[in-house]
């Protein structure tokens, strides 16, 4: 049984997830300012076990990181372009879907706890942080794995 469920604009693609995201990023580095055509991208994050297409197969655009030097793997439905999810070569792990394509993009938290905000140092003028999540000016974590420390705001801030 799926906790939810989302899927692409025209339907031919379906995916569900069972359980919570581990962790959600807002990020807004220009990789996904561009993949996403705004300012940032919502992407909960999933374990790669509780994450399941459930009809039709998306078609994968292989991508180098910028940052890592590694493989990003952008899963999309071949007949309307919608971008579904992410798959990494540094995660592998991991499933990041874009939060847009929930059939309710509400559904899960974006609290202090669970949320983030990465590469800060891109984001868009006017862009607006709020306080109380782990913010970053790049990556969270460096290229060896190595966690980096967030600030964290007591109030509002714009970029």
């Amino acid at each position: 049984m799926s906790l939810a469920e989302g899927g692409c604009l025209c339907g031919e693609v379906r995916y569900a997830v069972q359980a919570a995201p581990v962790r959600v990023t807002f990020c807004h580095c220009k990789f996904c300012q561009k993949a996403t055509g705004s300012a940032y991208l919502v992407e909960p994050i999933f374990e790669a076990a509780c994450f399941a297409t459930i009809r039709g197969s998306a078609k994968v655009y292989k991508h180098k990181s910028e940052g890592s030097g590694k493989k990003v793997y952008i899963h999309f439905c071949a007949t309307c372009g919608t971008k579904l999810y992410l798959t990494f070569e540094r995660f592998a792990d991991a499933v990041g879907v874009y939060g847009g394509t929930f059939d309710d993009p509400d559904w899960f938290d974006r609290t202090g706890e669970t949320a983030k905000h990465i590469f800060l140092e891109t984001a868009q003028r006017g862009t607006i942080i709020p306080p109380g999540i782990n913010c970053y000016l790049a990556h969270a974590t460096t290229n060896d794995g190595t966690a980096v420390n967030p600030q964290v705001y007591d109030k509002p801030r714009m970029f």
